[in-house]
């Protein structure tokens, strides 16, 4: 199973991978739906799809959701943990989602992380018809599932192409706010991207702790993206409902190919994640066959 939901094949994309992902596990014993959800960018969005909205001709029917929705899937993406029981024992903490799941065959239910070195780039959610024990057994095959899962993820991600290497056509969501900034190949311009983060978070008065620990953060990532390419970078910070993300997108090296594997960011030598990892509320990295793009989400 691990390895059907996982795949093999590096030459997968994110789309295949997801159909593969869906149909592995919807054969798992005693499971009649299953939810799959992918962080994008951080901050509130998450992209998702699920067995039942499959269309008949095959591919992936996507739509997107709010990361802070009060659902299981939801929390075991923002913490990195699963979520586990029977729908008794999950009613006190999700009284609403556990009623909708009332008129269904639903009575146990198993949300899981998809991990990859350590960060959550989405999760999956098991939805049983027959009890479960959820023994340490079924919860480390879970757990070890969610992170083959990842590692097969973070592959597909590496053959996708971007629609854009700009982050100024990403889709802003309505009353959000958004700026951007391009930072050139040259270390001098670490400082430019700092003084332009605090001037806009003090413009749209966040706070000064949470504004000190975005730009320090911002510092370590675009150092971190000046020294592992010989190109720049581009910054988007953007403020939607009281949630503050930060996008840092690099242009790649130009000596490598671009069907050359990537090295993962999460790898990075130096201290730059492991402070973005201390001050943020969640982090994350997507890749392609260009470079790398990491984001990091406070909440002032």
């Amino acid at each position: 199973m691990g390895k059907a939901a996982g795949g093999a094949d590096t030459r997968l994309n994110v789309t295949t991978w997801a159909e593969d992902a869906l149909a592995s596990l919807s054969g798992l014993p005693a499971v009649r739906r299953v939810g799959l959800a992918l962080t994008e960018g951080g901050g509130r969005r998450l992209r998702f799809s699920a067995s039942d909205r499959t269309p008949a001709e095959g591919g992936v029917e996507w739509c997107h959701v709010d990361a802070y929705d009060d659902v299981p899937l939801n929390t075991a993406v923002r913490t990195g943990r699963p979520v586990l029981g029977a729908l008794s024992q999950l009613h006190d903490r999700y009284p609403q989602f556990v009623e909708r799941q009332h008129a269904t065959p639903t009575v146990a239910l198993a949300a899981v992380p998809i991990i990859s070195t350590g960060v959550a780039l989405g999760g999956f959610v098991l939805f049983f018809d027959q009890p479960q024990t959820f023994d340490f057994n079924q919860r480390r095959g879970l757990y070890r599932l969610g992170e083959d899962m990842g590692e097969a993820l973070r592959r597909a991600q590496r053959g996708e192409v971007r629609s854009s290497a700009s982050l100024s056509t990403e889709p802003v969501p309505a009353g959000a706010l958004v700026a951007h900034h391009d930072v050139v190949s040259d270390p001098s311009a670490v400082r430019e991207a700092r003084r332009f983060l605090r001037e806009t978070l003090h413009g749209w008065d966040i706070d000064e702790d949470t504004t000190d620990s975005a730009v320090l953060c911002l510092s370590e990532l675009v150092t971190n993206a000046l020294i592992h390419t010989n190109a720049g970078c581009a910054v988007r910070v953007l403020l939607d409902q009281g949630v503050l993300t930060t996008t840092v997108r690099d242009n790649g090296a130009s000596d490598v190919a671009p069907t050359e594997p990537l090295e993962d960011p999460l790898r990075v030598h130096g201290r730059g994640l492991h402070v973005v990892d201390a001050l943020a509320r969640r982090w994350g990295s997507d890749l392609d066959v260009v470079g790398t793009t990491v984001w990091f989400v406070l909440e002032p």
